[in-house]
């Protein structure tokens, strides 16, 4: 394939579960895959991945742009970052989180989107390539969840991020286009952890273990192929904020 065509993804908390069934989804020819997460396991050929803590994202965003400031444009028919880190402490009543890992939450779901999206869109300013930015959200950015309040409100905020950026990137001639996913019920790690909670301070416990016991969750790489397939589509922007099970 001529290099004028191959295209770029970078993928956050690409190290296992959805964002490593997504990294390892596009791992075709002619694309180039950055993997960006706190641990780097062996991957599997043509992934480069870095090993950076999200929970200190200033100079993981500086490295990225760096990066991207070093490559050739010209080359990428199109360049696409996928937010797709987060993490979930352990579901409880706010007045009972602890308070470092709610700063760790709230670091890795939203303050590394924000730095990362800055230098993507920052450093790949004027290619002509289709840019695009994927913010993985959640329903429960939505839908509020006793004892979720932390990941709640950090999918909130991504999607009305998304919606900011999609006004900001509009007003250009070659802006990125921007959309806050909710990728639907995914059997990961998350899952096991909402499962496993304390049902006396998680209301909702049995909730999720319904819906293992009713195999209503998809596998990360059924996810992933969902999540590739609308970041790919051709209307793909037009609404900023949606959810691939409407798709």
């Amino acid at each position: 394939m001529p290099t004028a065509y191959r295209h770029l993804y970078i993928v956050t908390g690409a190290s296992r579960g959805l964002g490593r069934a997504i990294a390892e989804y596009l791992l075709q020819p002619g694309h180039v895959v950055l993997g960006i997460s706190r641990q780097a396991p062996p991957a599997p050929p043509g992934l480069e991945q870095w090993a950076c803590d999200l929970g200190e994202p200033l100079p993981v965003a500086a490295r990225l742009q760096a990066w991207l400031e070093g490559l050739d444009g010209e080359q990428f028919a199109g360049a696409a970052l996928i937010n797709n880190a987060a993490l979930l402490i352990e579901p409880r009543p706010l007045r009972e989180a602890d308070a470092a890992a709610l700063s760790a939450s709230v670091r890795v779901g939203l303050e590394a989107p924000l730095l990362l999206t800055a230098a993507f869109l920052c450093a790949t300013r004027h290619w002509v390539a289709d840019k695009r930015v994927l913010h993985i959200s959640s329903g429960l950015g939505r839908r509020a969840m006793a004892a979720q309040g932390p990941y709640c409100a950090v999918k909130a905020a991504l999607d009305h991020l998304a919606r900011a950026q999609a006004l900001e990137e509009a007003l250009l001639a070659n802006g990125a286009k921007v959309v806050s996913l909710a990728p639907g019920i995914i059997d990961t790690d998350m899952q096991v952890q909402l499962r496993g909670a304390d049902p006396s301070a998680f209301p909702d416990h049995d909730a999720f273990v319904q819906m293992k016991a009713g195999g209503r969750l998809d596998s990360p790489a059924v996810a992933a192929a969902k999540v590739v397939t609308f970041l790919r589509r051709a209307d793909f922007g037009q609404q900023p904020v949606a959810d691939v099970r409407d798709a």
